[in-house]
């Protein structure tokens, strides 16, 4: 049984970079996952997403490049002040400039270099 759609995602992922693999398949997928992959893509961590519609709600197979050393959902899921982003850069990722954060906020998921000073949010995962 299945409990976090995203931490499922982020351990599949890591197990296929690990391995070695150049695509793994994420199902059941979810608009938090699809929109945590694109973030992804977006910066560089993986090349492409394709859709498949299933029965039972949809697959997405990942590209990957091999560039992700480790990705984990946060859990549990801090919130965060706009002025608070070095705290948590210091704690989930190797360095300052390396890797992202992923975050929820009011204008929708983004990364925390996008928003960094601008607004808060839900820490939902990291890339690095």
């Amino acid at each position: 049984m299945r409990h976090d759609l995203l931490a499922d995602t982020m351990s599949t992922i890591k197990n296929a970079e690990k391995a070695g693999k150049k695509e793994c398949l994420i199902s059941p997928t979810s608009k938090l996952t699809v929109n945590t992959l694109n973030i992804m893509k977006k910066e560089g961590f993986i090349k492409s997403l394709k859709f498949k519609e299933t029965s039972k709600g949809g697959q997405i197979e990942v590209e990957l490049i091999g560039r992700i050393n480790q990705c984990k959902a946060i859990k549990p899921r801090h919130s965060i002040k706009k002025d608070n982003f070095m705290k948590f850069e210091k704690r989930y990722l190797p360095a300052s400039d390396i890797g992202i954060l992923i975050v929820s906020t009011p204008q929708g998921i983004k990364s925390h270099k996008d928003i960094k000073g601008a607004s808060g949010g839900i820490l939902l995962a990291f890339v690095y």
